[in-house]
Formats: C-alpha cells, sequence, structure tokens
C-alpha cells in the first residue's frame, strides 16, 4: 500500500532514498510507460509502442524485456542505457494536488509529495533529500526535475494521441520477435504509428502536426522500433552467456 504524504522539510530532514535500481524497487518489468516528453531519450534506446487502457485511451510504453517481469536493461543494480524511463527515476516522490484558499478561492495546486512506505526508503545509506543545513539535495532537485517531464508529458498525451488519430496515424500491430529458427515471442494488443501513413500525409495534415508539436513524436516512434534489435541481441546473450554477438 502506498503512504504519500506531503514532502515537509523538517518532518523529513532525514529522509535518504535508496539508489541504483533492483526488482525489489519494481524496476523488473517487461514495459514502462513512457511520456512524450522523454520520447526523443527513450527512442535511442528503447521500442515505443502505444497501448490503450481500460477506458479506450491511447499510452505509450518502452519495450523491455519479452518474458514477463523482464527487463533485460536491469544488470546488476545498475541500468544499462543512455536513458532511463522517467517514471524508474522517480523513485518513491509524487507529484500530488493540494487544496488552498487563495483569495478567497479554493485552488488545487501540484506540490511534491513523497511515499513513506516506498522500498527506496532508507534508513542509512543512499541519497539525503535535504542538505543538513535546509534545502534541496542535488539529487532531490534532479528529482523534481524528472517530476516536471513526467507532469508536462501526462498533460500532454492526449492531445498528442488525438492529434496523431486526427492524422489516421496509429495502427495495431502484432510484434513478431524471432531469436533463432526455434524461440519466438509475439506481444499483441499493441499499436503503432504506420509508416506508409506518415509518408502519405500531405503538406497540410503535417503542417497541423508540426504546429500542434507532434510531428517530431511521429517520428520517433517509427525510429524506435528499429531497437528491436537491440532487445533480441540483449536477450540472445542473456540466453547464452559468453557467446558473442554475431
Amino acid at each position: 500500500m502506498a503512504n504519500p504524504v506531503l514532502l515537509d522539510t523538517i518532518a523529513h530532514a532525514d529522509l535518504r532514498v535508496a539508489t541504483g535500481y533492483a526488482a525489489g524497487f519494481g524496476d523488473a518489468v517487461n514495459q514502462c510507460v513512457v511520456v512524450p516528453t522523454e520520447f526523443d531519450a527513450v527512442q535511442r534506446d528503447y521500442p515505443i509502442l502505444f497501448r490503450r487502457d481500460g477506458e479506450g485511451a491511447f499510452y505509450a510504453v518502452a519495450l523491455l524485456g519479452l518474458d514477463r517481469d523482464e527487463n533485460l536493461f536491469l544488470e546488476q543494480g545498475t541500468w544499462q542505457a543512455r536513458h532511463v524511463p522517467v517514471l524508474h527515476q522517480r523513485g518513491p516522490f509524487l507529484i500530488g494536488m493540494v487544496e488552498r484558499v487563495i483569495d478567497g478561492v479554493v485552488q488545487s495546486e501540484p506540490m511534491l509529495h513523497v511515499d513513506l512506505d516506498h522500498p527506496r526508503i532508507c534508513a542509512h545509506g543512499g541519497q539525503p533529500a535535504f542538505l543538513p543545513h535546509g534545502g534541496q539535495s542535488p539529487y532531490l532537485k534532479h528529482v523534481v526535475t524528472v517530476l516536471r517531464a513526467i507532469h508536462e508529458g501526462l498533460a500532454l498525451q492526449a492531445p498528442m494521441f488525438a492529434a496523431f488519430e486526427q492524422a489516421d496515424l496509429i495502427e495495431p500491430i502484432t510484434l513478431d520477435v524471432a531469436l533463432d529458427a526455434e524461440t519466438r515471442y509475439s506481444i499483441p494488443d499493441c499499436f503503432t504509428i504506420g509508416p506508409e501513413r506518415l509518408a502519405r500525409l500531405d503538406a497540410a495534415a503535417l503542417d497541423a502536426l508540426h504546429r500542434a508539436g507532434f510531428l517530431r513524436h511521429a517520428f520517433l516512434v517509427v525510429s524506435s522500433l528499429g531497437n528491436v534489435a537491440t532487445l533480441i541481441d540483449r536477450k540472445n546473450r542473456k540466453r547464452h552467456p559468453g557467446v558473442a554477438a554475431a
């Protein structure tokens, strides 16, 4: 059970957070949600796929592994990639809405919270949230930047997918992955940007996507699928340790 509370300089002066990556921290997953603000970094390392939630709305994920609970980038407490998805960088911190009365009007403000039951909260070691004499530590400043990217990215998600649907760019895909002649994986219920659909867009549609700020995102999603080869290589090295990739 999560136990989020408003982060307080005094109450949490000694708060420390374990860093690194491990299954115990929730990092052993074969896919994770990614937001539009990190697409540029994500597409350098991972395939980006779309899925639908229970209400039919699209969201984006980075594919990290092929088997259940498998993160092929997780090795001995480190995440072996140039970019760690922001939802895995935030640790126990999150943005929560707090109601305040301003000029007699109740308004909601986003405020920094911490989940005190998160497995990264530790009594010793790790990174401090605050400096000895007050003020945010460098670690917490980084987390604030990460949370800002998450907050802004989630705000962009619905309009981005609306723009993609308006341009008729989204198409279903079943990702078929062959490790060798006998070992194959099929990943169903996914969607992507259709490369041919993107190539067929006329000048008006391209301009509309560009003005909305989402044309680049569409190209990044298409480009990211080349990283399936990286997953295959990592999976085969895991299956056959000590054997050099062909």
